[in-house]
């Protein structure tokens, strides 16, 4: 691809329209997991090269099969959880290739922003992932308008949002964290959020700032 970031971009972008599609029609969970594996594979493709490229993508395949034995042997919730870490972990590694990519020096062009915008996305998509994933373990770790986590009421299209109102540090107080490690990791995700708009924003105006006229 000559353009990864543009195309991890708009499929993270479908990703998350697809979530509450998804919830509100009762429709399966399998295009979700589709699009996922297609975002991380993108992701893979945009952050890395040669053998780390093929790593990556190895791994992403072994989430993938993983979660279908887990279904097809009864362990659904284990292999969930597992695929769901694993793909987090992918998920921060091609963040952190965005953010190489982004901060590359030379001037600012498209391909520059749509890899800061994919590194934001990701981070609360795949946050909302692993929301889910400990909602599912843990019910008592999140309320959900001030009842205990379910499948009914956490779903991954409510941890997503809750995730992505988290980085936004919007808090509307809808979903509330209740033990340590789920606040802990709002925390991290809310000051994580802002500290890097404002890195990103320091760094699109120092490259886009005119250089100061030249004084005799």
């Amino acid at each position: 691809m000559r353009r990864p970031y543009v195309v991890l971009f708009y499929t993270l972008l479908a990703t998350l329209g697809l979530y509450p599609l998804l919830r509100t029609l009762q429709l399966p969970q399998w295009p979700m997991d589709i699009l996922l594996a297609i975002s991380l594979l993108g992701a893979a493709a945009a952050a890395a090269q040669g053998y780390r490229r093929h790593l990556l993508i190895g791994l992403i395949a072994t989430a993938i099969v993983a979660r279908l034995v887990g279904k097809v042997l009864g362990f659904g919730m284990l292999f969930d959880e597992a695929s769901s870490v694993g793909w987090v972990l992918i998920a921060v590694f091609a963040a952190a290739g965005a953010l190489r990519f982004m901060f590359r020096p030379g001037t600012v062009g498209s391909e520059q922003l749509y890899a800061a915008l994919s590194a934001y996305l990701l981070v609360g998509l795949f946050m909302g992932v692993l929301f889910a994933a400990i909602g599912a373990r843990s019910p008592e770790a999140f309320l959900v308008l001030g009842a205990p986590a379910s499948a009914a009421n956490f779903a991954p299209a409510t941890a997503t949002y809750f995730s992505f109102v988290t980085l936004a540090t919007l808090g509307y107080g809808d979903i509330v964290p209740t033990d340590a490690v789920t606040r802990g990791l709002a925390v991290f995700e809310a000051i994580g959020g802002q500290l890097y708009l404002a890195v990103l924003v320091a760094r699109l105006v120092s490259q886009r700032a005119p250089a100061p006229p030249n004084r005799p």
